[in-house]
């Protein structure tokens, strides 16, 4: 029970690597408070498996592009726990486009939430931190911030600018006993993953040197490393979690084809 007793709160955690992470604080003893957006009805399905497990949590749900609905919930959570422990900042999405037909519409959408809304999250959290003794903040970046992959312009912008902005926001929190860290996830078999390339195992699972693409539930274990108090002297650092892709750096043409193909209407 490495968490016991803690508020955790995890964005983007309706689905995928973000409820992985939520399910297994949970279990660690944490009392999750679970993000996603309002029309997010999975999330339920979410809260109420952490619930049969007889742990604790709760949805909050917000559109994290917004400032104002952020400062929302971090009101209500100092006003219903006054106290937060832990912030995962999960949330995000990938904008898939070609170079070339790259809109201002997809780069505005993308950096509202994976650049914008981990910063002003991560503002937030900190002024309740700070009150309170101090806490964890765990970044979800990506490895592609390592690779060069295309048809992900706007999504490596704004993980390597998570990247930067982990290193900066350590250094800014660390006299309020606040952590900051971040670590960056592989191909890993989400529903969205899964969805956009039906073969996504097998196209990645041959380029990765552990010969398969990873699981959401191995993601809870560096993000549990990191909120724990394992890692009480470790700040502003970055990991990969990846099964050492970033490592040979070999591209699946056939699962980025069929992202790209699938995520061009959205």
């Amino acid at each position: 029970m490495k968490l016991d007793g803690k508020i955790a709160l995890i964005t983007g955690a309706g689905k995928g690597i973000g409820a992985a992470i939520a399910r297994g604080f949970a279990a660690e003893g944490a009392t999750v408070l679970v993000n996603d957006i309002p029309e997010a009805t999975y999330t339920d399905e979410v809260i109420q498996s952490i619930l049969r497990d007889d742990g604790q949590a709760e949805a909050v749900y917000a559109d994290l592009s917004q400032v104002s609905e952020i400062r929302r919930i971090f009101t209500a959570i100092r006003e219903k726990y006054g106290r937060l422990d832990i912030l995962v900042n999960n949330a995000g999405i990938t904008g898939w486009s070609d170079f070339y037909e790259t809109e201002e519409a997809i780069f505005d959408r993308v950096v509202q939430l994976n650049l914008k809304g981990t910063l002003f999250c991560t503002i937030e959290a900190a002024k309740i931190m700070r009150e309170t003794g101090g806490g964890s903040i765990i970044n979800i970046s990506s490895v592609v911030t390592a690779l060069s992959v295309k048809n992900l312009i706007c999504y490596v912008a704004t993980k390597g600018g998570i990247e930067a902005m982990t290193r900066q926001m350590a250094v800014e929190l660390a006299p309020h006993r606040i952590r900051v860290n971040c670590f960056g996830p592989g191909p890993i078999n989400t529903e969205r993953n899964l969805a956009e390339d039906p073969n996504y195992r097998e196209n990645w699972g041959s380029v990765i040197p552990l010969q398969r693409s990873g699981e959401p539930e191995e993601m809870v274990g560096p993000a549990l490393f990191l909120a724990s108090d394992d890692a009480s002297f470790v700040t502003g650092q970055m990991f990969y979690a990846d099964g050492g892709w970033g490592v040979q750096g070999k591209i699946s043409e056939a699962s980025m084809n069929s992202q790209l193909s699938n995520t061009k209407d959205r």
